[in-house]
């Protein structure tokens, strides 16, 4: 793919541009918003990545004004506000995701094929996720099993939404400590099981099916296929 990559931060861009290219794409950069608003209204790009807070203009104001000309291309957003109101805002102004720095690539890369499997359409997948009948809004914050409401705390919020992004796929332990606590160390705390113990009794229990599995030895999975 062709991408362009917004971002100021000089050792985030070349990890980006290394690790994208040893993938074999083409990678355009820029450091600057106005002109990497200007690079993506003229050239046709495939893949954007953008970072929140840019010299010139900002990340956001760059999506809008890319959207406000019919481009639909697939954009991810880079930024190291990580609080859900930051996330919805970022989706709310034309992103199609968004990733808090620091960032695993491996990610990065998986939220990329993603997106491009989508199609790079704007739909309600972006703020409403659905794992069979298991159903969380983003923006309202409302989870529901069937014509079951279900009442989750803020972190269960956040673990249940990054399982439900990534349905039907192996989360490790480390990928959830990285993404939903914000830890880069391994705290050797039993924090990981209690939560997803409490998740588990919220969302399967008293139905037929279970989503949430363990994969003895490798992690946590929601999958509507047991």
């Amino acid at each position: 793919m062709r991408i362009l990559v917004i971002e100021d931060d000089k050792d985030v861009a070349a990890y980006l541009i290394k690790g994208l290219k040893e993938c074999d794409h083409v990678v355009d950069h820029c450091a600057d918003g106005k002109e990497g608003l200007m690079m993506a209204a003229s050239e046709e790009y495939e893949f954007m990545i953008v970072d929140r807070m840019l010299p010139g203009m900002d990340g956001l104001s760059i999506i809008k004004a890319i959207r406000a000309t019919g481009k639909q291309t697939p954009v991810l957003i880079l930024s190291a506000l990580g609080d859900v109101d930051d996330r919805i805002e970022g989706l709310k102004g034309g992103g199609d995701d968004y990733l808090t720095k620091p960032f695993s690539f491996a990610e990065l890369l998986a939220r990329m094929e993603v997106l491009m499997r989508r199609g790079g359409t704007k739909s309600e997948q972006v703020t409403v996720l659905h794992v069979d009948d298991l159903v969380m809004d983003l923006l309202s914050r409302n989870v529901k099993r069937g014509e079951q409401k279900i009442d989750l705390q803020p972190r269960e919020f956040r673990l249940l939404e990054y399982l439900m992004k990534h349905e039907d796929q192996v989360v490790t332990r480390t990928m959830l400590l990285e993404q939903v606590w914000d830890y880069h160390f391994d705290p050797q705390t039993n924090v990981i099981d209690v939560h997803i113990s409490r998740l588990r009794s919220k969302i399967d229990k008293g139905f037929d099916r279970p989503l949430l599995q363990t994969v003895r030895g490798a992690g946590y999975m929601l999958s509507a296929h047991s």
